[in-house]
């Protein structure tokens, strides 16, 4: 089965799951998704010096990876490992931490009734989707051979899905909103578990030889990137309506709210 193939199924089946819940997610609606989906798509239109920076560094970041592709795969490379067969026996059980880490959420965002929990299940599964189809697209387009089915470093334009690694783009993209939700209170616990579940997975798709060190680098950069546009969505919605109290010039105090309506 290809990667790609059963990563499209998992996040099928999560985005399925949350559906039972989704009508009390007061704050995440079908139509949020759609205006997600439109501004995500354009968003290079719209980035300004900071974006155009992270951008220019995981370009650079990719290409010191890429420079150390070939050390990489060596050092795996060992045994049954080196063989050149193109199989990737272990992308269910490379997938299962993230995916657990989604249905842990919701399930105990749903036993706690926390409405707050609940969007950041959904806000993760956005967040794999986008990153997911970004990942597919770029693949297709690089079309870069795995180093199990060849010992040579660019090999792009070949029919392959190398680059970018889907397993590291939603691994990176769920845990990164695990990582940077929530108050402060436990933000080191969210990051040991966020950041080293996403880890985690990029190493043994390394250690198991079915990426080179850069697909991984790649994926990385666009799971926290596209984990960090959801979050900042899911900030734009939670302050649709604003109150203010002002204190007025002939005394008294004014109080004002602020919906905003799309």
């Amino acid at each position: 089965m290809r990667t790609s193939s059963f990563l499209v199924a998992v996040a099928s089946a999560l985005a399925a799951l949350s559906l039972a819940d989704s009508c009390r997610a007061e704050d995440f609606t079908a139509k949020d998704v759609l205006e997600d989906t439109k501004l995500y798509f354009t968003a290079p239109m719209r980035w300004d010096v900071n974006d155009w920076l992270y951008f220019g560094g995981a370009l650079a970041a990719i290409g010191v990876a890429h420079a150390y592709d070939g050390d990489v795969r060596r050092h795996f490379a060992v045994g049954d490992r080196a063989i050149l067969n193109g199989r990737d026996p272990n992308s269910l059980r490379d997938a299962i931490p993230a995916a657990a880490v989604v249905v842990g959420t919701w399930a105990f965002a749903a036993l706690a009734d926390d409405s707050a929990g609940r969007v950041e299940a959904y806000t993760m599964l956005e967040a794999a989707g986008f990153s997911l189809v970004t990942t597919e697209g770029l693949k297709f387009a690089a079309a870069r051979e795995r180093p199990n089915e060849t010992t040579h470093v660019n090999e792009w334009g070949q029919g392959g899905s190398s680059f970018p690694a889907a397993h590291a783009s939603v691994a990176f993209a769920i845990g990164s909103v695990l990582a940077e939700s929530g108050g402060d209170d436990y933000r080191w616990i969210r990051r040991i578990l966020g950041y080293g579940m996403a880890s985690a997975t990029v190493y043994e798709r390394l250690h198991d030889n079915v990426h080179w060190l850069s697909d991984t680098v790649a994926g990385a950069a666009i799971g926290i990137s596209t984990a960090q546009f959801t979050m900042n969505r899911r900030a734009e919605r939670a302050h649709r309506w604003e109150l203010s109290v002002e204190p007025m010039e002939r005394g008294g105090t004014m109080v004002s709210l602020r919906v905003t309506l799309k």
